[in-house]
């Protein structure tokens, strides 16, 4: 089934991953593609695949890393792909269809709190990408991955760090909100009501959010507590001009599921005065790529003890 047909069978997780994470648009798509492949190479470096073990993918998604573990180990590997979402699944075994390793694919619907579908030390890696991110009992997931681990099994993850988003949406709120009105850039609060539809701009939201409420530490400390040894982990902060270039593209982006496109947020948030300007102050940024992006990754590997 290809991302087009998905039509009416498609959810949040299936049209935000084949649709408005790149908005559609060719050339974006590709740079997201590249950006994620690595993602997932390093992921698969982490986990140490050898022919015959069995790989757990968690929140397969598009099955990126799934379908690049069986390229890098071959006929052997066995892999569990498991999604929350129905769609995402029947595409991703489309593809696997596609690419004749069907039989080596196991499709698992389930959340990562509850693999009830796989046995206890059944499996020799588990790998997960932008996945734990969404989960809100993130404990529960993690020691799910250490129930299903043969010992000496491996995790190897990646995930975002989205917190500092929310941060700033917080402050911008705080700003907008101490500013005396007749002395405000009016600007500001359009501002703060974008980043607000996308990420949440108080403490109490952020706490309740599970892309916001926790931070690198927490995961180390789950990862800790679940039982795991040889935990590794690294933050990676990369500052860069956005790949954004096209006003068009970024008004049909989102940066996760949840967060509507801007296009949406300004029919339904911002009169048509606002609108105005809002686009007269950012869009020759986009368009001149002087707008920043900043991207906080997390590539945690850690093993089940063997005794």
């Amino acid at each position: 089934m290809k991302s087009d047909q998905l039509g009416s069978q498609s959810d949040l997780w299936s049209d935000w991953l084949l649709h408005r994470r790149h908005a559609d648009d060719p050339e974006y798509e590709r740079c997201v593609r590249a950006e994620i492949e690595r993602y997932a190479d390093r992921v698969l470096d982490g986990a140490q695949l050898a022919p015959g073990m069995a790989l757990v993918d968690i929140g397969t998604g598009e099955g990126l890393v799934a379908f690049r573990a069986i390229d890098r180990i071959g006929p052997s590997l066995r892999v569990l792909l498991t999604d929350i979402s129905a769609p995402m699944l029947r595409h991703v075994e489309a593809l696997a269809v596609q690419r004749e390793v069907r039989h080596q694919c196991t499709f698992l619907q389930c959340s990562a709190e509850q693999l009830k579908d796989i046995g206890d030390a059944s499996v020799d890696a588990v790998t997960t990408r932008a996945a734990l991110a969404y989960v809100p009992d993130k404990k529960a997931a993690v020691r799910e991955f250490h129930r299903v681990l043969k010992p000496g099994g491996r995790i190897s993850i990646a995930e975002p760090i989205l917190r500092d988003d929310a941060i700033k949406a917080c402050a911008l709120r705080k700003f907008v909100d101490s500013a005396p009105p007749q002395s405000q850039n009016p600007f500001m609060p359009l501002l703060h009501r974008w980043k607000a539809a996308q990420f949440p701009d108080t403490r109490e939201k952020m706490s309740k959010s599970p892309i916001t409420n926790y931070s690198e530490r927490d995961l180390l400390r789950l990862v800790e507590d679940s039982g795991f040894a040889d935990i590794h982990l690294e933050l990676h902060i990369d500052v860069r001009p956005s790949r954004i270039t096209s006003w068009e593209v970024f008004l049909d982006c989102s940066p996760h599921p949840w967060a509507p496109p801007p296009r949406v947020i300004l029919a339904e948030q911002f009169s048509a005065e606002e609108r105005q300007i809002f686009e007269r102050v950012l869009r020759p940024s986009v368009e001149a790529g002087r707008s920043l992006t900043t991207d906080r990754i997390v590539f945690l590997t850690a093993r089940k003890p063997s005794a």
